[in-house]
């Protein structure tokens, strides 16, 4: 049944299912908290929004050197697990703030920045954990119906808070998010195993990274190719963070108490994942496969461009939900899963460091500096209209940027088959 919609191999079914199930469970998990975070983040003045993005960015310039060193001297299997295991026990800290009532306003700023960081770090390690497992081709076969399973957990997550909120109460919800992070756990170990006993990895794929805290940052200033890889989560995050502020003020305009906010940003989010899992099953698969990286790459800025163009002369809410929706269901199923062949293409060290410093660092750098920049724009009189303009040319950039890593992908992947051609193998699965 499978076959009948992704390209998969007889030997790599159990695999693909287990990063289904790895992947569902973990953004499950985070959708259940989502609601909660975003609501938290826009109860109160939009104008402390930018302070919650720098606090966050710090956080991460603490938090990725910590996460060097640790893949730096243990092996993944040790090191992926034990980071979900920590965040498990940050959950269950919160879980016991929030219902004893403690430090209501100071708890929910660090809910907001701690879920703001968790996000970023676990999806980050999650795609790391898949460049190391699969090849490059299995990649372009397989990434998209497996990004279909997070799409899948940001739809059942949100319909499990609205069916269970109510009856259980939202704290007790962490509980439930808390289960699904170590099922994630779970199946590290078992996609391990699989890369050893089927894909026959060496025990060096598995092994420590080695190299220092800092090396991440190193190699992305001394890359041209993982340079472009940061400009282009950089100026995806500037976009997304532009968008952000004008869902907020449209949200907070028509939408006077809590819960109204908090439904209208799931309704939002509803709409986005629907259409992505659509694409991510039925369609990413074939477009990498056939059209190449570029067109796949290519799609979202293109969106996002033509979707800025539309905000700049009709600033209203449901022209915003339909931006929102093909811009993110063209970014999760088609230019995040092409982003993740990219790295399939780089050494280990950089898959680990250079990788989570790209997908946390740079992405919350983004989000500040953007977040700055807006208030500072909005302060010299821009309204939405002028706001959506000026974030045409960041979107015709980051199109660009798509393009070059799009042909760059394909001359690094020319210059590997000499190599892959001359590889024998051997009983046992090992290659000589």
């Amino acid at each position: 049944m499978l076959k009948r919609f992704v390209d998969v191999r007889d030997e790599e079914v159990g695999a693909v299912l287990g990063a289904f199930v790895y992947f569902f469970t973990l953004m499950c998990g985070y959708a259940i908290l989502r609601p909660i975070r975003n609501e938290m983040g826009t109860a109160g003045d939009v104008k402390h929004l930018p302070w919650l993005f720098t606090v966050t960015f710090v956080v991460m310039l603490l938090a990725v050197p910590a996460f060097s060193a640790l893949v730096a001297r243990y092996p993944r299997r040790v090191v992926v697990p034990r980071v979900y295991r920590f965040f498990l026990f940050n959950l269950l800290a919160f879980f016991v703030l929030l219902k004893w009532g403690v430090a209501k306003e100071g708890v929910a700023r660090a809910f907001y920045v701690w879920l703001s960081v968790y996000n970023l770090f676990v999806v980050s390690i999650f795609w790391s954990f898949m460049a190391d497992v699969f090849a490059s081709d299995q990649g372009k076969r397989l990434f998209g119906f497996i990004a279909a399973g997070g799409t899948t957990g940001m739809i059942v997550g949100p319909f499990l808070v609205g069916r269970l909120a109510e009856p259980v109460g939202p704290v007790n919800l962490i509980l439930v998010s808390a289960v699904m992070l170590e099922v994630s756990a779970q199946c590290v170990r078992r996609l391990g195993h699989w890369a050893r006993d089927v894909q026959h990895q060496p025990a060096t794929r598995e092994g420590p990274v080695g190299g220092g805290m800092l090396a991440g940052l190193r190699l992305l200033v001394t890359s041209p190719f993982l340079l472009a890889l940061g400009l282009q989560v950089l100026l995806y995050a500037a976009t997304s963070t532009f968008l952000y502020y004008q869902e907020v003020q449209l949200v907070a305009s028509l939408a006077k108490d809590a819960a109204a906010r908090t439904a209208a940003f799931a309704d939002i989010d509803f709409w986005v994942q629907i259409l992505t899992l659509g694409i991510q099953t039925l369609v990413t698969g074939r477009v990498i496969s056939r059209l190449g990286l570029g067109v796949a790459m290519a799609v979202a800025p293109v969106l996002t461009l033509v979707g800025f163009g539309v905000l700049a002369f009709a600033p209203v809410l449901g022209v915003l939900i339909g931006v929102k929706s093909l811009r993110g269901a063209s970014h999760y199923a088609l230019e995040r899963p092409s982003r993740e062949i990219l790295f399939t293409t780089v050494d280990r060290e950089a898959r680990y460091k250079s990788k989570s410093f790209i997908d946390t660092v740079v992405y919350r750098g983004s989000d500040t500096l953007s977040a700055w920049l807006q208030g500072g724009l909005t302060a010299l009189g821009l309204g939405m209209t002028g706001l959506s303009l000026a974030a045409v040319p960041v979107a015709a950039l980051w199109l660009a940027v798509a393009l070059y890593l799009a042909r760059q992908q394909r001359t690094r992947a020319a210059e590997s088959i000499p190599q892959t051609q001359t590889q024998t193998t051997l009983p046992g699965g090992t290659t000589a």
